[in-house]
């Protein structure tokens, strides 16, 4: 929000939004996503723009809605699934896209290397997107990462059902990461970084996860990375 305000966009964070139904869809409880996907169009249907810090819930919306929606059989919502999915935006497609911008004014000076979400890389295509935002970051020094197209191991419950081949997966993004040399490791989805966050701060490894948005939210007053201080629904 802070970096979209910065560029003039009125942010609006409706509090009636619940999770975008991922979960139980790639679970296999298509009711129950129907019934999130149905309150997520009631929510922001007014807004302008729906723009969400997560590839994977855009992913989600963009790609299986209108499948729900089918499936439900209510042409309503179908409708209106049809209406609104195309206004869903990545946060870098929004900023590079619509908004037309790589510089949103940040001050990060350390060393970063980018993890591309499954996502994020395969179903968005998000492509250069990230990257030029990063690249256009005073002070940082942008890395690339070994590997950078191999999934970290997450995939929402594939980690819990597939734990050995999850871990395995996770030890060669790690090894890619601290090859790098970098001190902060960014991406566009906060499960990845959940993932392999955990694993750095469980090894000790000195290096940090940071989500891109908080990278591009920081000012030369707080350098040191932690959390900074058209109009658009915001989604989490």
């Amino acid at each position: 929000m802070e970096v979209l305000e910065r560029l003039g966009v009125t942010v609006e964070f409706p509090a009636t939004q619940t999770c975008c139904g991922q979960l139980h869809f790639n679970t296999g409880y298509g009711p129950e996503a129907a019934r999130l996907a149905r309150r997520f169009v009631e929510t922001f249907a007014p807004s302008e723009l729906v723009v969400s810090p997560s590839a994977s819930c855009v992913a989600m919306v963009r790609g299986h809605y209108p499948r729900l929606a089918a499936l439900s059989g209510d042409q309503g919502l179908i409708d209106a699934v049809a209406e609104l999915t195309p206004r869903v935006l990545e946060l870098t497609e929004l900023l590079v896209d619509r908004l037309g911008t790589t510089d949103v004014g940040a001050y990060f000076p350390h060393r970063v290397t980018y993890h591309p979400s499954c996502h994020g890389l395969r179903m968005l295509e998000l492509g250069e997107r990230p990257l030029n935002l990063l690249r256009a970051v005073r002070g940082i020094d942008l890395v690339e990462l070994p590997g950078a197209s191999e999934c970290c191991g997450f995939g929402g419950t594939f980690a819990v059902k597939n734990a050995d081949t999850s871990v395995a997966m996770l030890t060669d993004k790690l090894r890619a990461i601290l090859d790098s040399g970098a001190e902060v490791c960014t991406a566009t989805d906060s499960s990845c970084l959940m993932q392999i966050g955990g694993a750095l701060s469980r090894q000790r490894a000195g290096v940090r996860t940071m989500h891109l948005a908080e990278i591009l939210a920081s000012r030369e007053q707080h350098a040191a990375g932690g959390s900074p201080s058209g109009s658009a629904g915001a989604s989490r």
